[in-house]
């Protein structure tokens, strides 16, 4: 990640509401419908062997149900027969039981180390398929969610190893070629890692295009690049362009390369790893600025040329090209810097600054060849100035106005398993990171898809709120758009402790999340009210208010399945599919 630029998210201010009260409990009862399935979900329990928490992420918590978001209200699952169903839903009291669009050719239950079967829309006519064995299908599916239009036909299968589910595809035309890019996602034994837990994640990127030969149109497979990493990534997505890739994740990713790519890669990074004697010392005081250079023994002061100006400094030896030249920090009174050759055989220079007091943070701009040294009496001073941010106490004077930490204030829910993850954006030519973003305490909550033909967006915790950043992978001065806010949602999540699934409606009009079993919690977007509300703590009248509800399933069986559309939500469970009216159409 050495060439890469370090970016950060920034939040638009008007979308955040400081003013937020929380939301309101409301009793106002959600029309839930529920439609039996006539074959059980293709569910795929872990195995032993399947014990650490990678698995768990990847396969046990996976969402069996599949939002078409290409077509309203469309989803897909698989069921135990292998048959790809459907539930196109129009209008809610005249719903149709899920149709088969499609039946897997492959017998799973002859497969004993099998993964779910996957499912991804690449584009309004395209799919890509697993069967959790190992095989990938390309299909052309016509016009979904219209019985009359779909037919799901294989242009392409082929076993691509050990088995994987899909984690993303897309769709795209390049030179007036058809593609399709897919990432696969698998958890695979590591024999060299003897110290942790035995397995590493691989994200294979495959890119199977269109080949005309004499006529003959068939799909093949055009490139395969393998990434590795360590966790299971939170988020995966090829760009619509098919050129470059995003990966949030805890641990990071990187590209297996071939030997000679690795020879080289080695190379480079031996010659950025010796380190290099600073070419100069430099030292500080509020009034001047003292340079050391080191310079050979047979250097006279004839031999030494020093130009000083306002803003610049140039230092050359004999005839040589400068040894030191550029752009001083800040000005100088250059008539005022002198120079003088010490016994040790080294260059001493004095500038003096035409500010007295600000420290400068560099000498010359861009220039990292030099190393600053503090003395002690300049340690201590800035040790003193940042004393009050840190305390061995773990609330030294609760009594002050601004107590540094009030320890009663911190809860359970206000930690974070891990440490932080990062956004990294791969070119899909060099195959290295071009933008790197740490997101630090912004804890991934989830991800949804706005416009399907923009990558996926996520959604984020920032302090209590979680916010909802869309990709832009063609705009790169405005590369993550802050699109939308869910005030309070980050910490509201984080008391649910048996969450399973969350999702938001591509409006943003409510986001919603649904525990293990049979509850499923809802958050509205706060809207105004037509009855005349008051704050009786504060005395004024209250506009807006935003609303809880909570839906509880007539199921025992665990909820399998989890996503929302700007009406309705969809849980799939092992036996039953329900539908919750949340949003009335226009």
């Amino acid at each position: 990640m050495a060439g890469a630029a370090h970016c950060s998210l920034q939040a638009k201010r008007l979308l955040l509401d400081p003013k937020f009260e929380g939301y309101k409990l409301s009793l106002e009862p959600l029309a839930c419908y529920q439609l039996g399935l006539d074959a059980a979900v293709a569910e795929v329990k872990l195995r032993d062997d399947q014990y650490t928490l990678d698995h768990m992420r990847a396969f046990g918590m996976y969402n069996y149900l599949h939002l078409d978001s290409w077509y309203q209200d469309n989803v897909y699952y698989v069921d135990q027969f292998g048959r790809v169903m459907n539930l196109s839903v129009t209008l809610d009291t005249a719903l149709q039981k899920p149709r088969e669009v499609f039946r897997l050719p492959t017998d799973l239950t002859a497969y004993d180390n099998r993964l779910c079967a996957s499912v991804h829309f690449s584009s309004s006519t395209w799919v890509t398929l697993s069967d959790g064995t190992g095989r990938l299908y390309l299909i052309k599916s016509g016009k979904r969610g219209n019985s009359a239009s779909e037919k799901w036909e294989i242009v392409f299968n082929e076993e691509l190893g050990s088995p994987f589910i899909i984690a993303h595809s897309v769709s795209f035309v390049k030179s007036d070629k058809h593609s399709v890019a897919v990432l696969l996602l698998r958890v695979e034994k590591d024999e060299l890692d003897t110290k942790g837990s035995g397995f590493h994640i691989t994200l294979e990127w495959v890119t199977i295009a269109e080949i005309s030969k004499e006529g003959d149109h068939r799909y093949d497979i055009f490139k395969r690049r393998v990434l590795q990493g360590k966790s299971v990534p939170h988020y995966a997505a090829v760009e619509p362009s098919g050129d470059g890739l995003m990966i949030v994740s805890y641990k990071p990713f990187k590209f297996m390369q071939d030997e000679d790519d690795k020879l080289e890669e080695n190379d480079d990074a031996k010659a950025t790893n010796e380190k290099k004697d600073p070419l100069y010392y430099w030292q500080q005081t509020e009034d001047d600025v003292t340079i050391t250079v080191r310079i050979p023994q047979d250097i006279t002061k004839d031999d030494i040329k020093v130009r000083f100006s306002p803003g610049n400094i140039c230092v050359t030896l004999k005839d040589q090209p400068p040894l030191m030249e550029g752009k001083l920090y800040s000005s100088v009174d250059h008539e005022s810097c002198t120079w003088i050759i010490r016994e040790n055989q080294s260059l001493e220079i004095s500038l003096i600054k035409k500010n007295e007091g600000p420290r400068w943070p560099e000498l010359i701009v861009g220039d990292t060849r030099g190393e600053f040294i503090m003395d002690s009496s300049q340690c201590s001073e800035i040790a003193e100035s940042l004393m009050h941010l840190t305390s061995e106490v773990m609330n030294p004077n609760p009594e002050k106005e601004n107590p540094p930490c009030n320890a009663q204030e911190l809860e359970e829910c206000d930690a974070f398993l891990e440490d932080s993850a990062s956004l990294c954006r791969f070119d899909g030519d060099t195959l290295k990171v071009t933008h790197v973003i740490n997101l630090g305490s912004n804890q991934y909550l989830f991800s949804v898809v706005v416009d399907p033909k923009e990558m996926p967006c996520f959604c984020l915790r920032h302090d209590v709120d979680a916010l909802l950043w869309q990709p832009h992978s063609d705009q790169p001065e405005n590369m993550w758009e802050h699109i939308a806010t869910f005030n309070a949602l980050g910490y509201v999540q984080a008391s649910k402790q048996d969450k399973k699934f969350m999702a938001c409606a591509p409006d943003y009009s409510y986001a919603a999340l649904c525990e293990c079993l049979r509850r499923v919690f809802i958050y509205r977007q706060p809207t105004p009210l037509s009855t005349v509300l008051y704050n009786r703590k504060e005395g004024r009248q209250v506009g807006q208010v935003a609303k809880q509800l909570v839906a509880t399933l007539e199921a025992n069986d665990p909820i399998l399945g989890f996503q929302a559309t700007n009406e309705r939500l969809f849980v799939l469970t092992t036996k039953t599919l329900f539908l919750i009216k949340v949003n009335s159409g226009n």
